[in-house]
This record gives structure tokens, sequence and C-alpha cells, in this order.
């Protein structure tokens, strides 16, 4: 198994993942935010790691026919990270994408890509999303990985994950999360200021993302060739309203309070507003193990050790 990107947020996750279970998992990353997140996997006889990139053409070429399962994880990932460099944002997320499904050989390799929900747009709130619902990204990031979806829906052997937002604690942690920054900011300074405050997410714990790709492996000629949305079917919250869960979890758990604050003044950069029907993954049998209560509460007890506000990706 390869896994691009799997030193990064879901990435490390996925990989140690994968090593527990047994496969022998190669990870290429080139440590862009000088992550050590895979230091403890590598006693492990099955797992290796590559230091490189995933633009380098030739690199690709001479170790790619060795894997059978690719997990293609490295990006620019959020709205932010893919706005302020939009042009490595392509090479990485979309060009990389196409060179790989190029260089595979499509009937022997089979390829799991995470695409995101956020390919959704800006819609009402109030209508779920479905997996036939158009594609209407509004950030650097979301185009990349529609267009990268698209060009593996088109070819053989291929499963696309658009999965939720995800939260709970990783080795390369992300601070730039939504669940995980409402989190710290609750935890840390007392107080959340909320910008749209009715927008809408659907939330996924990143250990359940990895989960999700033993499943594609374990039932993939079932669902191959289909694009699945992943996430918490009972998560489709406003931030409101996740800033409401937090503070009555915090409240119970720690005593502490916190201040929800509505602002009428600046916007999210962040515009997607959206609520997602997971119904088509949960046909396959795929159920989500973590709840966002369970990841609230993990979260909570973590950043108790957790000081540092350089775990984000911008």
């Amino acid at each position: 198994m390869l896994i691009t990107g799997g030193a990064g947020y879901i990435g490390s996750v996925v990989s140690e993942h994968f090593v527990n279970l047994g496969y022998d998992v190669t990870v290429l990353d080139n440590l862009m935010y000088n992550q050590n997140s895979l230091l403890h996997l590598f006693h492990r006889r099955n797992f290796h790691f590559i230091y490189g990139d995933v633009r380098e053409e030739n690199l690709l070429k001479s170790i790619l026919p060795k894997f059978d399962v690719i997990l293609p994880l490295a990006a620019i990932v959020g709205a932010g990270a893919s706005e302020k460099h939009p042009e490595i944002t392509n090479a990485i997320n979309f060009r990389a994408i196409e060179n790989i499904n190029k260089m595979r050989d499509q009937k022997r390799q089979i390829i799991i890509f995470p695409t995101t929900n956020s390919g959704y747009g800006t819609k009402s709130g109030d209508v779920f999303c479905t997996e036939e619902t158009p594609l209407e990204p509004i950030s650097v990031y979301g185009t990349t990985k529609v267009e990268s979806e698209r060009v593996l829906l088109k070819s053989e052997n291929a499963i696309t994950l658009r999965l939720a937002t995800c939260f709970g604690f990783s080795p390369r942690m992300r601070l730039d999360l939504l669940v995980n920054n409402f989190v710290y900011k609750a935890s840390k300074d007392g107080y959340i200021v909320l910008f749209e405050k009715h927008f809408k997410r659907n939330y996924l714990h990143v250990r359940d993302a990895a989960r999700c790709f033993e499943h594609c492996i374990n039932n993939f000629d079932s669902m191959k060739n289909e694009p699945y949305n992943v996430g918490l079917e009972e998560a489709n919250l406003s931030k409101e309203e996740l800033a409401l869960k937090v503070k009555a979890i915090l409240k119970r758990d720690t005593g502490k309070d916190f201040h929800i604050q509505e602002s009428e003044i600046g916007k999210d950069p962040d515009k997607r507003n959206y609520i997602i029907s997971n119904k088509k993954i949960m046909a396959t049998g795929f159920r989500c193990a973590y709840s966002l209560e369970d990841g609230i509460e993990e979260l909570i007890k973590g950043y108790a050790m957790l000081y540092d506000r350089h775990y984000t990706n911008y």
C-alpha cells in the first residue's frame, strides 16, 4: 500500500491504522510542515517511508508499480492554505493526482481518493446533499479536489470519498479545523466569536475516516467507481449548534464556562453551508464508531497538554 501525504493530519492516522492491521505500508511525504508524526511507526517492520514530493514525476514512475493499493492523501488542505498558494495547490491537489492515475495500472492497482464534501459549496442548509447533487466548489481547494474526483471516476478501479469536516486528535494535529478550533478556543480562551452562525456543516472523526478506507478496500468490488459522502449522519450542525454543544460538554466535564459572541462585523472566508446525506455509504454497511460528543470529550481532555497554536495549515 502506498499512502501519499501519510504524515499529515488524516494521513498519520490512516498510516497507523493500516500498519496495525498488518498491511505493508509505504508513506511518501515531503514533510512540508516539519512534522514528526510517524516516528512511532518506524519500529514496525511493515512500515516504510520515502521522503519526496508527489510533484516529482520520475519518483512516482519508479515507485508506483510496486503497490496494489494507492491512497493519495497528499494535498494542500483548506480554504485558507489553498487561497494563499493557488499554484502549488493545483499542482499537488490536481496535477499530481492526474499523473498518478495515468501512471498506475488501472486493471491491477486500486485507488481510493479522499475528496471533500466542500465541493457542494454554498447551498441552502435545508436540503440534504446526496452524491447526485451538483458540485459547485467555492474555493481553490474544493475546485482542485472536484477536478481530481472527475478524472478518477472516469477511469477504472477507483473510489472517491467526500469526507466531512474532520475532528479529533492526530499525531499531526490541526487546530484550524472547526470542531478542533472551537474546543480549543473554549478551553483556552474562554470565548468563541461566530461569523455566519447559521452556516451548516457535516462532521467526521479522523479515526472513522481511516476506518472508511479500510471498509472500501474490504468491499472494493461492490463499491468501485462511485463517489461516497462520509460523515456522521446525525451531525449536520450549524456553527451555533456546534458551539452550544461544546459549551454543554465543557461545562459538564470540567465545570468551565465560556462566552459565545456573534460578530456582526467581519465574515468567515470559508462560505460553505450545506447538510449532507451519508445514506449511500451506510447502505454498504459502513457505520461511524465515534460520535461528535466522543470527539469533543477527547479534545477537552487532550488540550490539557496542548498549548501550541502552530498546529494549522496556514
